[in-house]
């Protein structure tokens, strides 16, 4: 029987080199149920113990880091030189993304909570039982250690994105930063921050207009984003703070973020913003000519630095 077990696995069996160990993606009923009709009558128990008499294992999947850029590990080292200079130049540096979009409703959210009894939720997450989306972009200042949350009702767009980190200068940056004329973002690659997206580089243009601010970027790496400093030091106390808890409301979204806080003081602000930032917006070829940027010779494709457009 064993020797029938082993021919019937051939064909999907994968192991370790090292270990000896082995794997197949069928289960032990299937196998069981082609056993008999080899006529061999076992239960899929029975299958079981002699798969791991023939070292076979149960395995879930594993990721697998892909090959990494080459300028993966200097990105890394301009990244830390970019912001020990402006923080020693007593300039804002904020690392600014996206959190997953939340539907507002009686959904079931991740997580557990204490509680006496569980809390009853719809059973499928339909948009159209839905009070709306909740679209999270997010602001944190790790030299204050302050984050802004600001949640809006449409789509994530570079729009969006420019006029979250504009909201915060006006109401928090400018305050903290008064002097200051210059700005580093720490962003990912990809999104509405995205380091290949024209209009977020006209977006940030105008950012720079409004604001009088020359600002430089800094993406992370393709794949690097936990590295990014606002997910593990802002979103990910955030999914804490409301692990377990529908998120019924934009209210209670909004007073969740705001009531978010750490043991190494973390302070969270949140806002809502009801404008439309509809899809599809792209700068002309003209338009993007215009904006005055400039590379940095490391990595010219993720890091470069935006002056407004009076300054000469």
């Amino acid at each position: 029987m064993i020797a029938e077990i082993e021919r019937l696995l051939e064909p999907d069996t994968a192991g370790d080199p090292i270990s000896g160990l082995r794997w197949t993606h069928r289960t032990t009923a299937k196998i069981a149920a082609q056993l008999l009709r080899l006529r061999i009558r076992v239960s899929s128990r029975t299958v079981a113990r002699l798969l791991h008499k023939l070292r076979f294992s149960l395995r879930v999947n594993r990721k697998k880091i892909g090959p990494r850029h080459p300028l993966r590990e200097a990105q890394f080292t301009h990244i830390g030189k970019l912001r020990r200079r402006f923080s020693r130049q007593r300039n804002p540096v904020i690392s600014v993304d996206a959190k997953k979009r939340e539907l507002v409703g009686n959904f079931k959210n991740a997580g557990t909570k204490w509680d006496r009894t569980a809390t009853p939720v719809n059973d499928h997450d339909f948009r159209s039982q839905a009070e709306g989306v909740a679209i999270l972009y997010g602001i944190f200042a790790p030299q204050a250690n302050r984050g802004s949350l600001f949640v809006g009702v449409s789509h994530e767009t570079s729009a969006f994105a420019a006029s979250s980190i504009r909201a915060w200068w006006f109401r928090e940056g400018r305050v903290r930063y008064s002097h200051s004329k210059h700005l580093l973002i720490l962003a990912d690659t990809g999104g509405s921050n995205s380091a290949a997206r024209g209009a977020w580089k006209d977006q940030l243009q105008q950012l720079c207009d409004s604001t009088g601010l020359t600002i430089t970027l800094a993406h992370y790496p393709t794949g690097a984003s936990k590295y990014n400093p606002i997910e593990r030091r802002l979103f990910s106390a955030i999914s804490r703070n409301w692990a377990g808890e529908p998120l019924q409301s934009y209210e209670k979204i909004l007073k969740f973020i705001r009531t978010t806080t750490t043991t190494t003081g973390l302070k969270v602000r949140a806002f809502l913003d009801r404008k439309d930032y509809p899809l599809g917006v792209k700068p002309s070829a003209a338009r993007l000519r215009e904006i005055r940027i400039t590379r940095h010779r490391c990595a010219p494709r993720w890091n470069y630095t935006i002056a407004p457009s009076h300054v000469k």
